[in-house]
């Protein structure tokens, strides 16, 4: 079966995926051909988004669910060569992707990266994972990254509770960050690739921004706000902003 991280690893230039993920993958590149490119610019924010926590809220250790076969520099990385002993635990359900993250995603000697194999649709088996306590402090603020992940859980998933249980076991201060593909700039290219997803028997959902401000709750959303995925704190000018078709944004827990 096709797989969402495989897919992606392939728009991305890497060579851990498989003919059926090429196959899919290529399919929603005829439907949306800027697809790379987008790829590209949510891992840019991702990049972005750790810069900015670490640096600028003061975030030291990082809960990454869903994520994806790793591409370097990864969110342990670019939070470390800011802040050493910065601590990250990655979350996935793809065997694939334990196998390339407990080989590649190595920490700093003052910090620690760790792996655990959960899903989001279970929050349990994040939460209560013996090695998510050991490794991060729930009583100091914590990164939440979920990115391009809430996607794959349809509307009868209910990803919203998924998404506030979550939250709610944020301490204060902790930190949301956020990307979620939408039709809203391009429906009928959208639409068609999730066809091609679906036919596929993947489960793919593009949301309009007010679905995808709903995953961040009483949050405080922090400047620029929920915005195209390009044009949050960019290094340098976008031409153009909806290129890209992700709404992204970091909010904070009171």
């Amino acid at each position: 079966m096709p797989h969402s991280a495989r897919i992606y690893d392939y728009w991305l230039g890497g060579k851990d995926n498989f003919a059926v993920d090429r196959g899919v993958g290529d399919a929603m590149i005829e439907a949306i051909p800027g697809l790379r490119y987008m790829a590209g610019e949510n891992r840019k924010f991702v990049h972005r988004a750790a810069q900015a926590l670490v640096a600028g809220e003061g975030i030291r250790q990082f809960l990454d669910v869903g994520t994806g076969i790793p591409t370097s520099p990864n969110l342990h990385e670019v939070a470390q060569r800011i802040e050493p002993s910065a601590r990250v635990v990655y979350a996935d359900n793809d065997p694939i992707v334990l196998v390339h993250a407990r080989a590649l995603m190595i920490s700093s000697e003052q910090g620690r990266s760790e792996y655990i194999s959960a899903d989001i649709r279970d929050t349990g088996s994040i939460l209560d994972d013996k090695v998510l306590r050991e490794t991060l402090d729930f009583d100091k603020p914590i990164g939440l990254t979920l990115i391009a992940i809430l996607m794959l859980l349809a509307d009868a998933d209910d990803p919203w509770a998924r998404v506030d249980e979550l939250r709610d076991a944020m301490p204060s201060g902790s930190c949301l960050a956020i990307t979620h593909p939408t039709a809203d700039f391009a429906p009928d290219e959208v639409n068609r690739a999730v066809e091609a997803a679906i036919g596929a028997g993947m489960t793919l959902v593009a949301r309009d921004r007010a679905a995808v401000r709903r995953f961040f709750g009483d949050w405080e959303l922090l400047t620029p706000g929920l915005v195209p995925v390009s044009s949050w704190r960019p290094d340098a000018p976008v031409d153009d902003p909806e290129a890209a078709y992700y709404w992204a944004g970091v909010a904070r827990k009171p």
